[in-house]
C-alpha cells in the first residue's frame, strides 16, 4: 500500500530523515517507534506530502507520488491524524466532522459514514453542538480520528494518538484500531511511544534512531532488551 524507498528530507541545511526505507502492506498496521526528536513526525509530514524529500521515492500503491500534493494525496485515499490532533477549536463538534468531507469528491455530507463514525464514537453524537475546544483530550483525539474515518481512507497515518488521554478513551482507541485491522478495512502507519499500546495493535515495527531506521520486524518478533537502547529515556 505505501512503499518510502531511499528517503532524505532536510529541514534547511539539516538533514533529518536519513535514508529512510519503509513499507506498509495493504490491511497492516504498522508501528514506527522511536524517542522524541527522532524524525518520526517529520516522516508522517513527509508521506502526507506537508514536506518535500530531497532524495528517494514514495509509492502509494501502484503509483508513485513522490511529487504529488497533499490534496492529490488526500483525495486518492490517504488520511491523516496529527500529533496535537489538529481538530478547530471554535467550531461544534459537528462542523468539524463535516470539514472530513471536504477532500471527497462531492464535498458534501454523507449520512451512512456520519453513521458508522458516531457507533465508533458514541460521544461525538452526543456531543455535536459542543465547541470542539471544550472537549477534553481524549474526545478531542476522538473527534480528529473520527473526522479522518468519515473517508473511508485507503491508509491512515495516526501520529501520537494515545498522548495525554485517559486510559479508558485509550482502551477504545486500540480496540478500534484491531477492528480496522481485523476487518483489514485500511493500512495503517501508527506513530507511538507508549509500548504496550503498540506491541498490542501492531503487526509490524520500525524503530528510529536519529533519523534512520535501526530496528524493523514483525511484533511476534519483538525484543524488548534489545530495543531498550532505541526507546529508553
Amino acid at each position: 500500500m505505501l512503499a518510502i524507498q531511499n528517503a532524505f528530507v532536510n529541514y534547511g541545511e539539516s538533514t533529518v530523515l536519513n535514508d529512510v526505507t519503509l513499507s506498509v502492506p495493504a490491511g497492516q498496521v504498522v508501528c514506527l517507534m522511536g524517542r522524541n526528536g527522532v524524525g518520526k513526525t517529520t516522516l508522517m509530514k513527509t508521506v502526507m506530502g506537508l514536506l518535500k524529500p530531497r532524495s528517494g521515492s514514495l509509492h502509494f500503491g501502484d503509483e508513485e507520488m513522490t511529487h504529488w500534493p497533499s490534496s492529490r494525496r488526500a483525495r486518492a485515499g490517504i488520511g491523516y491524524v496529527p500529533q496535537g490532533r489538529g481538530i478547530f477549536p471554535y467550531l461544534s463538534v459537528y462542523e468539524n466532522l463535516l470539514m472530513g468531507f471536504e477532500s471527497t469528491p462531492t464535498r458534501k455530507p454523507d449520512e451512512t459514514a456520519l453513521a458508522r463514525v458516531y457507533r465508533l464514537f458514541p460521544v461525538l453524537e452526543q456531543m455535536g453542538k459542543r465547541v470542539a475546544g471544550t472537549l477534553s483530550g481524549g474526545q478531542q483525539q476522538q473527534l480528529a480520528i473520527g473526522r479522518v474515518l468519515l473517508r473511508d481512507p485507503k491508509l491512515l497515518l495516526l501520529d501520537e494518538p494515545t498522548e495525554g488521554i485517559q486510559p479508558s478513551i485509550m482502551a477504545e482507541i486500540e480496540e478500534i484500531i484491531l477492528m480496522l485491522r481485523q476487518e483489514a478495512a485500511m493500512s495503517i502507519l501508527l506513530v507511538e511511544q507508549f509500548l504496550d499500546f503498540a506491541l498490542k495493535v501492531g503487526s509490524y515495527f520500525y524503530i528510529m534512531e536519529t533519523g534512520a531506521i535501526v530496528m524493523d520486524g514483525s511484533i511476534s518478533q519483538f525484543d524488548e532488551e534489545k530495543a531498550k537502547e532505541y526507546l529508553a529515556v
